[in-house]
């Protein structure tokens, strides 16, 4: 299984994915999960993955292939869409395609194929936008009402999210958030794991800002929950009933 999540404010959006894959417990293995698509300055896009492995490889390697093509200006690509909207229509289609034709091989084996992306980014001149894509291929749009999204292992770091992240929260309280979202998830459910990786984008940047891999032995993200850890139960401890 998986865990990501974007969350998109006033000030920039932050994302957050794990890289655990398994296919039952003595079979865990390590992918990522978040891919990047940027033209510093003019473009910048970012897609995490959840769900079936298969599915979401060939769609990124699809749409991968599409980018790098020769003749991408012409056959058009994520990177030459002229809006958000337009580039979460053609990844949806492309995820839709690529798991019916995947989900119709293995329907011999009984077996069904299935996956989310979360994608969000901007573009010179346009809005920051992120939508969850469905493995239909429709989609829903972060809002002001709804300044997160999550896909995968999502009911453990959710309540953090609904109590503290609002549109105007800063980019670095809403960082924190998603890394402590990230770690009550940890915690709850093997089925995620590190390395994780995080981006922050600032709004109007059209670039990465922040780029980084987080290990398990990470110094800093070991004091936060621990910190957070501790929060909590001092917070508990005090609470009358």
């Amino acid at each position: 299984m998986t865990y990501c999540v974007g969350l998109l404010l006033d000030e920039g959006m932050v994302l957050l994915s794990d890289t655990r894959t398994n296919a039952g417990l003595d079979n865990i293995s390590t992918y990522r999960k978040m891919f990047i698509y940027e033209d510093p300055g003019e473009r910048v896009i970012v897609m995490m993955t959840s769900g079936s492995l298969s599915v979401t490889q060939t769609t990124i390697a699809r749409l991968d292939e599409a980018v790098h093509a020769i003749d991408a200006a012409d056959r058009g690509s994520i990177m030459t869409c002229e809006t958000m909207l337009q580039v979460a229509e053609m990844i949806g289609q492309t995820l839709s395609d690529v798991r019916v034709e995947i989900a119709s091989k293995m329907s011999r084996a009984s077996e069904s194929a299935s996956a989310a992306m979360i994608v969000a980014g901007q573009r010179r001149g346009g809005a920051m936008r992120m939508f969850l894509i469905y493995p239909e291929g429709n989609f829903i749009e972060a809002t002001k009402d709804t300044p997160f999204l999550q896909i995968g292992e999502h009911k453990y770091g959710k309540p953090i999210l609904d109590r503290v992240v609002r549109p105007e929260t800063s980019l670095q309280d809403a960082r924190k958030a998603a890394l402590l979202s990230m770690d009550s998830t940890l915690r709850s459910n093997l089925s995620v794991g590190m390395p994780l990786d995080l981006v922050t984008v600032r709004a109007g940047a059209c670039r990465i800002e922040e780029q980084r891999r987080i290990d398990a032995n990470d110094e800093t993200f070991q004091e936060m929950s621990l910190a957070w850890s501790q929060a909590l139960r001092d917070a508990f401890t005090k609470i009358a009933i």
